[in-house]
């Protein structure tokens, strides 16, 4: 029997494929349509990578399109800083790059052939009373007192609209359709207000703009979008996208399918509650790498392949589910385990002096680079008579099963010899400044070394004639976990150990290093140049996640 090979589709795959067979569409055409008002963040991944994938595997296009239908909270900065996120995400929209507003005087036109066909009014209601006036889940909404309006008067009041005549509330226009349907969304609805702002697109050529419900299925039929794919808040709205798209007579109606967001517990993405951190200087703007924007975690260290293996591992389905930060790390450290070196670097300093090696001897040791890559091959390291070790490698009253340095304790050191700890200093205040110990020189790593002798552990170290201090940045979630996200005046809970900088030795080459260069740090994690703070010669390292993790992936079925 021949083997086949069974291809798993989601739902969404699943609809396209039925759309292509049944002929509704010839090709498939998709879109991200960020709205540029703050930095993405995770969540936004999904949709990127979803849509510019779904896009490549059925040999399609892929358009990346500003939804810049509100000049009240948009920047270029924002604009610029989404292009360059999903670029950096590989979602390639190659000459595919449009604005909601280049579409402005369409929308326009469609707003008037709406209200000629009697499909739309001008309304004289303040913002306040719209909401009164729409009822509730349990009740229906009551007519507009400007409903009835004719159709002249209405193109009259809208054209006034349009050239300026009217302050900003004076009117709206709503779509007219039914004010006591059962879905709020189709209550009249508004679909343009007044606004004297300057658009950073546009400049101030528009006084008046189009709300997102009548722009975005517009946006879409435009372009010939065929499958809008959006997430679960807007499946409600679906059949107001649709009554768009069908009484503006739109000839190939796209169609809207909409997923479940991604969510992460215990990590902050609204941004409103990211511009209140950037404000008050919590956090060192949108890409601090304490934020899951993906400005914060490319930043950080993260990797696009780790992101988007994430994404896939979290899947595409209509159920709302939550993710855990744990598979994100996850995925990051299976991405770079055999991707970087691992170095020898030590975090919180501590010296140790070998007593008994000679004063003024260097030699040079061989340390091989990454143990599950050999392409990425081996290096010399310097060994002297002092050292750095990590502070916490060394204790003067060791509890049970702790097999680092102690007085009369023997460890490896990495790389190199078996030292004994012998004797250790102190200053006035009590405060350990050095070790000492004695080396067994018939003990050097190699493939030389054979004794029965044995030794429970090992640690790492730098040598302190050569090594380079650095700043090393530790990350802990900005948020307090054990309290949750939000206080109960939804304010975040901060956690006031988010950030530590230390003053660090690492290895000779990684003075070197450049931005975005990764490496990992032996048993201290993987660690990153930061591309915003390092300079030539003086890196700062942030470290993008620690090696430990209980986090194991969920047994396929």
């Amino acid at each position: 029997m021949e083997n086949r090979e069974t291809v798993s589709k989601n739902f969404i795959e699943r609809e396209i494929d039925k759309d292509l067979r049944e002929g509704v569409y010839e090709t498939v055409h998709t879109r991200f349509p960020p709205e540029p008002n703050g930095y993405l963040h995770i969540g936004h991944a999904k949709s990127i990578i979803l849509n510019s994938g779904i896009a490549k595997e059925y040999k399609g296009l892929f358009n990346l399109r500003f939804d810049d239908t509100n000049p009240t909270k948009e920047k270029s900065e924002f604009v610029e800083s989404i292009k360059e996120d999903v670029a950096w995400l590989g979602a390639d929209w190659e000459d595919r790059l449009f604005f909601a507003s280049d579409y402005f005087e369409k929308m326009y036109e469609y707003a008037l052939k709406l209200i000629e066909r009697g499909k739309a009014y001008v309304s004289a209601l303040s913002a306040e009373e719209i909401k009164e006036y729409r009822g509730t889940l349990t009740e229906p909404g009551k007519d507009d007192p400007d409903r009835d309006r004719s159709i002249g008067e209405n193109l009259r009041l809208f054209k006034e609209m349009k050239d300026g005549k009217y302050e900003d509330g004076k009117y709206v226009l709503r779509g007219k359709i039914d004010m006591k349907s059962p879905n709020i969304n189709m209550r009249d609805p508004v679909i343009y207000r007044i606004a004297h702002l300057s658009h950073q697109n546009t400049g101030d050529k528009w006084c008046i703009y189009p709300m997102y419900d009548f722009a975005h299925p517009l946006e879409d039929a435009i372009e010939g979008i065929t499958h809008s794919l959006c997430t679960l808040e807007f499946e409600d709205h679906r059949p107001l996208y649709d009554w768009v798209i069908r009484e503006c007579e739109i000839e190939t109606p796209p169609r809207q399918i909409e997923f479940a967001k991604l969510y992460l517990n215990n990590v902050v993405t609204g941004k409103r509650y990211i511009k209140r951190l950037v404000e008050d200087g919590t956090v060192d703007g949108w890409d601090d790498p304490r934020l899951v924007s993906i400005a914060g975690l490319r930043r950080r260290g993260y990797t696009p392949e780790s992101i988007r293996n994430f994404v896939t591992l979290c899947g595409i389905s209509k159920s709302q589910a939550t993710a855990e930060i744990d598979m994100l790390e996850y995925c990051i450290r299976e991405d770079l385990k055999p991707k970087v070196k691992r170095l020898m670097a030590v975090i919180h300093p501590l010296k140790l002096i070998i007593d008994n090696y000679p004063e003024g001897q260097t030699e040079e040791l061989d340390a091989v680079n990454n143990p599950e890559n050999p392409e990425l091959g081996s290096r010399k390291v310097t060994f002297s008579r002092e050292l750095w070790i990590e502070r916490e490698d060394f204790m003067e009253e060791p509890p049970k099963k702790y097999f680092r340095l102690f007085p009369g304790n023997e460890v490896r050191l990495m790389n190199a010899y078996f030292v004994k700890c012998v004797g250790f200093d102190k200053d006035d205040s009590g405060n350990i400044t050095a070790v000492h110990c004695t080396y067994d020189p018939l003990t050097k790593q190699g493939p030389e070394f054979k004794s029965d002798r044995k030794v429970k552990g090992t640690i790492h170290w730098v040598n302190a004639a050569d090594s380079a201090e650095v700043k090393v940045r530790l990350y802990e979630n900005i948020v307090d976990e054990e309290k949750g996200v939000y206080d109960e005046e939804g304010n975040i809970n901060l956690n006031p150990n988010s950030l530590e900088e230390c003053s660090s030795y690492v290895e000779k080459e990684l003075i070197e290093a450049k931005a975005f260069d990764r490496f990992q740090f032996v048993r201290n994690g993987f660690f990153c140049a930061d591309p915003k703070d390092s300079r030539e010669g003086a890196p700062v390292f942030n470290r993008i996640v620690s090696l430990k993790s209980s986090f194991k992936l969920p047994q396929q079925t």
